[in-house]
């Protein structure tokens, strides 16, 4: 015969886990106020192993981890070969997943002069040449006896396939002459961020 059995209190002897059907389920610890069991599955799913939550079982667009790099000092440029100003790794939790790359920076042109100066500048992944998002691609012009400085910034939406370490980074590049100084005034840092997918 089904019924409804309404209680204000169920409490087991010396917080020992209840047994329903035969099966050990989760009990409130009222001492420390905590939820315990090795393992709990909503519909199927297992949402919480030793005590954590499963990532997997965060809803689509839930962020996962973040990896911050913050400012690692001026880098001053004066190279044609690209070089990276900037960069560091996330390592994914699942393989679906995407990975919210957000970017920012400063870029100073020290010197006198009318003069543009050309320092094409991209966010990479993984090797200098894999280019996912161009930052700038333009001169950079001074005015008479002062410097110049120009602000960049950019999110990029990456979906890498895999649970290995990824690396994303700044990479840039003298296309004239002269040289050029990233992240002065502390402006140059990286954000990476797991998004479930």
């Amino acid at each position: 015969m089904a019924g409804i059995l309404k209680v204000d209190q169920v409490q087991s002897d010396s917080n020992l886990s209840f047994a329903i059907a035969g099966s050990n389920v989760a009990f409130m610890n009222a001492t420390s106020l905590q939820m315990a069991g090795s393992n709990i599955s909503l519909g199927g799913t297992n949402v919480f192993t030793s005590g954590k939550l499963v990532t997997a079982a965060q809803p689509t667009g839930a962020v996962l981890q973040v990896v911050y790099v913050p400012y690692p000092g001026n880098q001053t440029i004066a190279t044609s070969t690209p070089t990276s100003v900037i960069s560091g790794s996330i390592t994914p939790t699942s393989a679906t997943s995407k990975i919210l790359v957000s970017a920012y920076f400063a870029v100073h042109r020290d010197g006198s002069g009318n003069v543009g100066y050309y320092w094409p500048t991209f966010l990479y992944k993984t090797t200098l040449g894999n280019v996912l998002y161009t930052l700038a691609d333009a001169a950079l012009y001074q005015a008479p006896a002062d410097g110049f400085r120009q602000f960049y910034a950019c999110d990029f939406l990456d979906s890498p396939a895999t649970t290995s370490a990824v690396t994303y980074g700044i990479t840039t590049t003298r296309g004239s002459s002269g040289s050029a100084t990233f992240g002065q005034g502390g402006n140059l840092c990286l954000t990476m961020m797991e998004i479930a997918a």
